[in-house]
């Protein structure tokens, strides 16, 4: 056999096996897009419900700091400190947003996170605290809130961050949490410098009061919760997906909201009493 008819019979083989580059990028285009289209609904759907459901709670924070307002303003005169409807509302309101913080420490440890961006994330939650902490000042000067809600939140993921892949130790030190929280109580602890960790035989003079015990066992619950949810790809929040856009946008945006929203009802409160 000559050189070149060796030559040619190479050149068919190759010719017969090969595929054209355009076949091939577009097979490679269309299994993509069939792995775009399988993953990214059931991701996407996923966030939506979350954020949906930070939604809702953030829309009855509002409607609760809303009628404590027109109380404020001498509209009305609810009892907040007493009435077990606005106690119970309260609470609910509260546990929903611990128990959603619990819940997205579980998918922020899935993810491929430096610990520097998990620092920022609690570095900007105790800046937001702090802001709180002055802007309450400045309008409650006696009953300014000095450990509320984004205080006890900011401490507790610090604190709960070796729990976070122990759903089984979380929900356990939650219930330990809450109990001690709720039945125990000690004059000692009747101060500001011990006062955040709970056990006070009355509650203290401000505007938001969450104390560590028992409000951090509530996001250890969360913990729990949240590997449930992860576990079951979260079927059991999928239908707030279909909720209005609008409240997954609060959702994303919550702790923005929850900064702004007081002053601005406020404001208008303000103006509408003055009219």
């Amino acid at each position: 056999m000559t050189r070149a008819a060796s030559a040619r019979r190479r050149a068919k083989r190759v010719t017969a096996t090969a595929k054209p580059a355009h076949v091939s990028r577009a097979t490679t285009t269309d299994a993509r897009a069939r792995v775009v289209r399988t993953v990214a609904p059931r991701a996407t759907h996923r966030l939506a419900s979350l954020d949906a459901l930070r939604g809702v709670a953030i829309v009855a924070m509002i409607a609760y700091h809303f009628c404590f307002d027109l109380r404020y303003f001498g509209v009305t005169r609810s009892d907040f400190e007493h009435d077990l409807r606005w106690l119970a509302a309260r609470s609910t309101i509260l546990s929903s947003f611990l128990l959603i913080a619990g819940i997205s420490a579980v998918l922020a440890a899935r993810q491929p996170m430096p610990a520097r961006h998990w620092l920022r994330h609690v570095g900007v939650i105790v800046a937001a605290a702090l802001l709180v902490t002055a802007g309450s000042a400045l309008v409650f000067a006696q009953s300014f809130i000095w450990f509320g809600v984004l205080h006890a939140i900011a401490v507790s993921l610090v604190i709960a961050k070796p729990l976070v892949r122990r759903p089984f130790v979380a929900a356990i030190a939650g219930v330990v949490v809450i109990v001690a929280g709720v039945a125990y109580a000690n004059p000692a602890f009747d101060q500001r410098a011990l006062g955040w960790l709970g056990f006070m035989t009355a509650k203290p003079m401000t505007e938001d009061y969450v104390p560590l015990f028992p409000w951090m066992g509530v996001l250890f619950l969360g913990i729990a919760l949240g590997h449930l949810l992860v576990r079951s790809d979260f079927r059991a929040i999928e239908p707030l997906a279909r909720l209005p856009r609008g409240l997954a946008w609060l959702g994303r945006h919550s702790l923005a909201v929850y900064l702004l929203h007081q002053p601005v009802l406020f404001g208008v409160l303000w103006l509408a009493t003055r009219a």
